[in-house]
């Protein structure tokens, strides 16, 4: 891997636009050729605000002062920047390819693919190019990106159901306990008012029925004493 990120940062330094007709660009060529990275950087952002002739030129060449000055992940930006505002093939692929090499020090392999891919549509010859872009694709092939959130699309549905399935295991639990207290309650009001059920029912109709009938039986013979202990009265006594 220590052979392949030198190699990537090599590339950097082949892609410098040489704009010798706009002052700042050229001064900051100068000083990128003599090594004064910081100066260069300087000389590179002053062109790029002012000068729009030459924007995309110095957006990169800042992007390669900034790579130089060890800071890649910024660097990146000014990349990206400059594939926007280019105009001609030749500055898109430059700019594309740069951009894959910052990706590549991320370990972005996926995204570092797609821009080495991008800078071959605007320049499908370039050697360096293609191996770059070859060896982002075996990169991203033996170290596939992962999902977001720390886990796989099955590990959230498998962890989406078993909260479903909690839920659903309280909903029962809840449904089963108002169910047991529903059968309480009819226990304590069974208990408070004892209903006959079956041969229970039948005996005590059986015994009601006979209790009747003797009450029946005892008001006739009142009423019958009643009858024989009254005179009848047929004359009147003189």
């Amino acid at each position: 891997m220590n052979r392949v990120i030198v190699y990537v940062v090599l590339l950097v330094t082949s892609f410098v636009f040489a704009q010798e007709d706009h002052k700042e660009l050229y001064k900051g060529n100068e000083a990128f050729k003599g090594k004064k990275y910081i100066a260069s950087e300087a000389d590179y952002r002053v062109s790029a605000s002012s000068d729009k002739d030459v924007k995309a030129a110095s957006q990169y060449n800042l992007g390669n002062s900034i790579y130089r000055l060890n800071q890649p992940g910024e660097a990146k930006f000014k990349y990206l920047e400059a594939t926007t505002s280019a105009k001609t093939k030749e500055e898109k692929h430059k700019a594309f390819h740069n951009l894959g090499n910052t990706l590549m020090l991320e370990k972005n392999y996926q995204a570092a693919v797609e821009s080495y891919k991008n800078a071959l549509r605007n320049n499908p010859y370039d050697e360096q190019t293609r191996y770059n872009y070859a060896l982002a694709k075996k990169f991203l092939k033996e170290n596939p990106p992962k999902s977001g959130g720390g886990g796989n699309d099955k590990d959230k549905n498998k962890d989406q159901d078993q909260d479903k399935n909690k839920d659903q295991d309280q909903q029962d639990k809840k449904e089963n306990n108002d169910k047991k207290d529903q059968n309480k309650e009819g226990d304590k009001e069974d208990k408070g008012n004892p209903q006959p059920q079956g041969a229970d029912k039948q005996k005590i109709e059986n015994i009601l029925e006979a209790v009747n009938n003797a009450e029946k039986k005892i008001q006739e013979k009142v009423n019958e004493r009643k009858e024989k202990g009254v005179r009848i009265q047929t004359d009147k006594d003189w």
